[in-house]
């Protein structure tokens, strides 16, 4: 039985011809997930469909999560549901956003049906702290009714097993081989390394400021947890986070429009072209070795146009 909306898969897999990269002596290609589909796109298709299609298997009709003013996954979220028939709600930060308009992220997951809900700050971050704990579980249920709860980006056993499919779309991988991405909540990266055969390594890219060892214990855990043993072949990138989520300092904008004026690709701002950023800094500064195959994957699209 279908849990999702059909999908372009695999995505594509693009060679892009760069005058910096070949000075590094580095091969690039970019994985097209943000192709996959137009309302649940790239890694946020690869994470929901093992979790819509366990949420079906148990019975649920509602599904329950968690994000910011303009998150991804809310969105990806609400037009998941629509499309299978299951309610959404989802829990926002920030009660101040309550009753203020609604800028065009949280209307458009609105349009899909998701009822939203606002919480304070300090009360949002304690009950991502304690999803594990069954009064927390009541307290969500009491209020919204039985639902199947996600947590925040999505990112669980089975979102980081989804994102590991992903691999199996790069043929011919292996010792030169490098799959970059960015890191928010770690679920594509500990997929893409679980993934990988020996020799290939992931590369991630944090989008969050002063998470060092934070996401590293993150990744570490989802292994255990998904895969019952750790990896070694990854690692994770601090230094390209532009100064925390969501910030877009002027060299990030600067670097973006000159990556999507060369190679006419439109690049979303807050994951995926800090990653691109972070792949061309380490590149210039010969931090990656001579020879590599590099696939940096497009995670999502960039925001519609004409939106802040």
């Amino acid at each position: 039985m279908a849990v999702m909306p059909s999908a372009a898969l695999p995505s594509p897999l693009t060679p892009l011809a760069d005058p910096a990269m070949e000075r590094a002596g580095l091969e690039l290609r970019l994985k097209r997930d943000d192709l996959i589909h137009p309302t649940v796109p790239g890694n946020k298709w690869r994470k929901l469909t093992p979790n819509l299609r366990a949420a079906v298997e148990q019975g649920h009709t509602r599904l329950l999560t968690f994000g910011g003013a303009y998150s991804n996954h809310i969105r990806a979220v609400a037009a998941a549901g629509a499309a299978r028939g299951l309610e959404t709600v989802g829990i926002i930060r920030g009660d101040e956003l309550a009753d203020a308009p609604r800028n065009w992220s949280l209307a458009l997951a609105e349009s899909y049906g998701m009822r939203l809900s606002f919480l304070d700050r300090s009360g949002y971050r304690e009950t991502l702290r304690s999803l594990d704990d069954p009064r927390t579980l009541r307290g969500l249920e009491a209020r919204w009714g039985r639902a199947y709860v996600l947590p925040e980006g999505g990112t669980n056993v089975l979102a980081a097993q989804g994102t590991a499919d992903l691999v199996a779309e790069l043929p011919d991988l292996g010792a030169r081989d490098i799959v970059c991405c960015a890191v928010g909540t770690g679920g594509t990266l500990a997929g893409i390394a679980a993934a990988l055969p020996e020799g290939a390594r992931a590369l991630g890219f944090a989008v969050l400021k002063g998470a060092g060892g934070y996401l590293e214990d993150e990744v570490a855990e989802l292994h255990r947890r998904g895969w019952g043993r750790t990896f070694t072949d990854w690692r994770i990138e601090h230094g390209y986070h532009g100064g925390g989520y969501g910030r877009v300092p002027a060299g990030l904008e600067a670097f973006a429009a000159g990556f999507e004026e060369r190679h006419g690709v439109r690049v979303e701002r807050r994951y995926v072209a800090k990653m691109l950023w972070g792949l061309y800094g380490l590149a210039e500064a010969g931090a990656l070795p001579r020879g590599a195959r590099v696939t940096a994957v497009i995670t999502g699209p960039p925001d519609p146009e004409g939106t802040g």
